[in-house]
């Protein structure tokens, strides 16, 4: 089996007004969060933002549009998810961006890992969703647009 590199990337994608894109999981349905994915081989960053961009949503967007905030979140693994990484592994480092996209666009989702998409308000997606650094970034997000 080939496990899982422990180090991610957070994608928030919103619009000038902060409508917010949310995925709903397919494998927790319920489960809402923004564009998610770990790094694959010797993939940067921001590599790795944009493919789980296009992946997730089938957005292809100028690298000038990602936005790398410079931050990055350690946390536990679910441990639900943890037998996708190597034996002993129980923490996940996750790399923040933004994409900021013209308006409220039409998704195609990749539908092996979610079931439907939302486009929210800034308040309704921190609520939804289920992970406390994407309800994190969107709060910041949301103080840095409009203090």
């Amino acid at each position: 089996m080939t496990y899982k590199r422990p180090e991610s990337v957070l994608v928030v994608i919103h619009t000038p007004t902060l409508e917010i894109l949310l995925l709903e999981r397919a494998d927790h349905p319920g489960w809402w969060q923004s564009v998610t994915g770990s790094l694959e081989n010797d993939e940067t960053p921001s590599q790795a933002a944009q493919r789980e961009v296009q992946e997730e949503t089938g957005l292809t967007m100028p690298y000038a549009h990602l936005h790398d905030w410079q931050q990055i979140n350690r946390y536990e693994i679910y441990t639900e998810f943890r037998y996708r990484y190597a034996s002993g592994v129980t923490h996940n480092v996750e790399h923040v961006f933004s994409l900021q996209v013209p308006t409220t666009l039409e998704i195609i989702i990749a539908p092996k890992e979610h079931l439907h998409y939302r486009w929210m308000t800034a308040n309704e997606a921190a609520e939804r969703c289920f992970s406390p650094s994407n309800a994190a970034a969107i709060r910041q997000l949301q103080k840095t647009c409009y203090g």
